[in-house]
């Protein structure tokens, strides 16, 4: 069983590494650097934090031979870990010309290399098991750092005149098949238990099991697509303060927000949006992104509705397939929900779907211990929660109690909106 587990991890590691460097092969190395704002951070730093993390959780506590690569660097690319030390502030990432690629690139072949031999070195069973964790939950963390990698260049291309696209990629031809309509199921709900029961990797915030209890709801059967988003902005939503959270609608006065984050509308009336192909026509069809929780919320009282909560989610989402448009797809981009042979559908894929849920601890959470605990935990507070997946999520990373979140004014992400409603 340990020369299985060794073998799965040596093959995991090297294949998920290897992804994220093909993530980045489209960029010119003047791309490396750029920081469009506080909240993307430039791809040099994401390939050198991730590395970064191998180095100081687990090389620098577990190998006594190791070298450190370069003593600035636990300076230059820790994250957030205050029990770790000092860190460059975030909003600065990008003023780092050096290390240079070059040399982020030679920090990452030292650290593979030396997580590779270390896994392959007896020990003590115990250690030994904290390593394979510890390797595991590294991996889970740069695949969260794959998606990132492709919200950050999508947002510092947007803001680039050039409207320069990442990738040149063919839209696969349109399945004949009509998008399906706008239809709610009845769930009865009751007493549920949600949160992962342990088997194989989760975060802490997914844990433990617990019950809690559903009131019958409804939940629509698609998410809604721009077409329908595009309803509400011809209606001037965003400049009727009714349907709006009072600070969501400070949020849109200050921004100027009047339609979702890389619409574009055009000269004669039309719109399209940037997207990492490049600028697109609008596909009326395709289920509506980049919208903050504040843009989600407004749009399901517009409707009569309102966003599921996660539990309500988690629920439904145990009862149908992960399949769906995830990273492995290539395209990067949200596709239209055709007829299927399942009755809810993209509940996995294409974006991530807004909660009526506040991101907070489930009754009995315990934070992993030292300064992992700071992964999750200490951003509970001021965030809400969102499931699903979307089209930059690498397949294997997703399942039906993952709980992502965001502050409710962000929309860099591949965030978009399922509507629920109360059922008597």
């Amino acid at each position: 069983m340990r020369l299985e587990t060794t073998t799965y991890l040596i093959d995991k590691f090297s294949a998920v590494r290897k992804q994220t460097l093909s993530l980045i092969e489209p960029l010119e190395q003047e791309d490396f650097v750029i920081q469009a704002n506080s909240d993307v951070s430039p791809p040099k730093w994401h390939i050198a934090h991730t590395t970064w993390f191998f180095e100081r959780m687990i090389l620098q506590e577990y190998d006594a031979e190791y070298i450190v690569f370069h003593p600035a660097y636990n300076y230059l690319f820790n994250s957030y870990y205050n029990s770790i030390g000092p860190y460059q502030p975030r909003h600065q990432r990008g003023v780092l010309s050096r290390p240079t690629v070059r040399e982020v690139l030679a920090y990452r072949e030292h650290v593979d290399q030396a997580i590779l031999s270390l896994l392959q070195q007896k020990r003590d069973e115990p250690v030994q098991q904290v390593i394979e964790q510890l390797i595991e939950m590294g991996l889970q963390h740069e695949q969260q750092h794959q998606e990132l990698i492709l919200m950050d260049v999508k947002y510092n291309f947007f803001v680039n005149p050039l409207l320069t696209a990442y990738q040149k990629r063919e839209k696969s031809q349109r399945d004949d098949r009509p998008v399906v309509p706008l239809e709610f199921k009845r769930f009865e709900g009751g007493l549920v238990e949600i949160g992962h029961d342990g088997q194989g990797f989760a975060f802490d915030n997914e844990n433990p099991v617990h019950k809690t209890w559903l009131d019958p709801f409804e939940l629509a059967t698609r998410p809604v697509t721009n077409r329908e988003f595009l309803a509400f902005v011809e209606a001037l939503g965003y400049d009727q303060s009714e349907h709006w959270l009072s600070d969501g609608f400070h949020v849109v006065q200050q921004q100027n927000w009047k339609a979702p984050l890389y619409w574009m509308k055009e000269k004669e009336g039309t719109w399209s949006m940037f997207t990492l192909n490049g600028v697109e026509p609008l596909d009326l069809d395709e289920p509506v992104c980049h919208v903050s929780f504040y843009e989600a919320d407004a749009y399901s009282r517009w409707c009569g509705k309102r966003l599921p909560t996660e539990a309500e989610w988690e629920y439904v989402g145990r009862q149908v397939d992960r399949q769906g448009n995830l990273m492995g797809r290539g395209s990067y981009h949200p596709s239209p929900i055709i007829s299927g042979s399942q009755e809810m559908r993209g509940m996995f894929g294409d974006i991530w779907e807004w909660t009526a849920s506040a991101y907070a601890p489930y009754p009995g959470n315990r934070p992993l211990e030292g300064a992992l605990g700071e992964y999750n935990a200490k951003f509970m507070c001021n965030q809400m929660v969102l499931r699903g997946g979307a089209c930059v999520t690498p397949d294997d990373h997703i399942r039906e109690t993952y709980r992502n979140f965001f502050p409710p004014d962000k929309r860099w992400q591949f965030s978009g909106i399922r509507l629920a409603g109360d059922v008597q």
